[in-house]
């Protein structure tokens, strides 16, 4: 008879695995996946052709999760258990909702909508203050491309304060044709540049509008850029030209408050 095998891990290590939302190893990933968890990312260590890996990276897809592939390296260090095999997936704290779902909500309130869209916005940090800030705002959803960008982790959760149990997130595969297909719907899309043309207190932000916060290096993408009807920029008053991310995303959202009352 085979011993059954038992996690040696302190249990305190253990607890913070399971806070942090980490799946190791094939056949946990591949029972996450049977069971219908929330995955955020599957990571697969790059040039691996295992079966078992190939099998785990389809079966994700098909579900319309994200794969993605990592080094050796970057499996590592997100381990916990040091016992990887190749595969690590990230959950996701809950369930994204649909773009349509987000304007919704705005028409069930008999609100003008007020959607903050990240760009390929990568530190969970951020993206977890941009969500707190929204919910505080009252903005009625936040939109993160599939790609590029941070998911709803326990990073971002906790990062949030709580803010991603009430703040609708919705992720899609294309930012800029979103972006078109809201103008369509007659929303105005507001995106955040140092050399935007549009002063912040000229822009009108009462109706409704799509406020777009760049990546933290970057900002936004050239194709992001051209879709948006105002690039807005916030009055430097000091010798750096640039504002972190989610403190961009607080300043406009709150104009958009102000304007709002």
């Amino acid at each position: 008879m085979k011993e059954k095998r038992t996690d040696s891990r302190p249990p305190r290590q253990r607890e913070e695995t399971a806070a942090d939302g980490i799946i190791e190893g094939r056949n946990a990933v591949t029972e996450a996946l049977r069971a219908g968890t929330n995955i955020d990312k599957i990571f697969i260590m790059k040039g691996e052709v295992d079966a078992a890996l190939g099998h785990i990276a389809s079966a994700a897809r098909q579900k319309g999760i994200v794969v993605a592939d990592a080094d050796k390296n970057k499996l590592d260090k997100m381990s916990r258990t040091h016992a990887h095999q190749g595969v690590i997936a990230v959950a996701a704290v809950r369930e994204y909702v649909s773009v349509e779902d987000i304007l919704q909500i705005a028409r069930d309130k008999g609100e003008q909508p007020l959607i903050v869209v990240c760009d390929e916005l990568s530190d969970p940090h951020n993206l977890g203050a941009v969500i707190r800030t929204a919910e505080c705002a009252g903005a009625h959803g936040v939109v993160i491309p599939k790609r590029r960008s941070a998911g709803l982790t326990a990073v971002v959760a906790k990062t949030s304060a709580g803010a991603v149990s009430h703040v609708p997130v919705a992720r899609v595969a294309n930012l800029p044709s979103l972006l078109k297909d809201l103008k369509k719907q007659g929303l105005w899309i507001f995106g955040t540049a140092a050399d935007g043309t549009t002063s912040l207190y000229d822009a009108d932000l009462k109706g409704p509008a799509v406020i777009v916060i760049g990546s933290e290096g970057d900002g936004m993408s050239r194709l992001v850029s051209e879709t948006c009807d105002f690039l807005v920029s916030i009055p430097m008053k000091g010798k750096l030209n640039s504002l972190n991310a989610s403190a961009a995303a607080a300043i406009l959202l709150y104009e958009a408050v102000r304007q709002r009352l």
